[in-house]
């Protein structure tokens, strides 16, 4: 799948808010949302946003068995990304020919998400692990790119780059808890900007 620098990963967002937080993103050329299956009314956001913003890739996450993913493929969902690896899931998604970012957090996992064909993975949580472990994964693994998820702020997703990483997934680093409780659109709309800016002038 086509690989985005920044996904942002909408967890626990009020529907009534859903929309506002994606215009802000897209609008700072953060195109990718993963809506999380165990956000409420996950199923029904995914099918708001891609109906509202066309030109964005919504996915979902947190997807931990076969039954989730039918749900999150028959909700329209273009991209899949999962906590861990489950050969049900591997399995179904190879044979629908879905898009998905396995989660993976050793060389065994890896290895499995290989037999299955998928070579663009998320490593998590990315922030438990040294800077020399993606580089010393890529020695046996020369073929893997990595999505870094969990951990990832402002002030060091440079870092996760620099270490090897090709993108990032952020969470509540990005939509800050008190910007959404707030109702403070400006000021997310301003860490959105900062946070791109960082990224592009890398």
């Amino acid at each position: 799948m086509e690989k985005s620098k920044i996904t942002g990963i909408l967890r626990g967002i009020r529907k009534e808010d859903i929309l506002k937080v994606g215009e802000i993103l897209i609008k700072y050329n953060i195109k990718d949302f993963e809506v999380t299956y165990n956000t409420k009314d996950s199923l029904e956001i995914v099918k708001m946003l891609k109906k509202e913003f066309p030109d964005a890739r919504i996915g979902m996450g947190t997807i931990l068995s076969a039954d989730d993913l039918k749900k999150a493929e028959e909700a329209g969902a273009e991209f899949i990304l999962t906590p861990s690896v489950n050969e049900e899931v591997l399995k179904y998604s190879r044979e629908r020919n879905i898009d998905i970012i396995p989660g993976v957090f050793s060389p065994s996992e890896v290895a499995l998400a290989l037999r299955y064909g998928f070579n663009y993975l998320k490593l998590f949580p990315a922030i438990d692990l040294p800077d020399s472990y993606i580089k010393n994964l890529k020695g046996p693994f020369d073929n893997v790119e990595f999505m870094a998820v969990g951990g990832v702020e402002k002030g060091n997703i440079t870092d996760f780059f620099r270490a090897g990483f090709v993108s990032v997934g952020m969470g509540s680093s990005l939509i800050k808890k008190a910007y959404l409780e707030n109702q403070d659109w400006e000021s997310m709309g301003k860490h959105a900007k900062e946070i791109k800016n960082i990224v592009e002038s890398m």
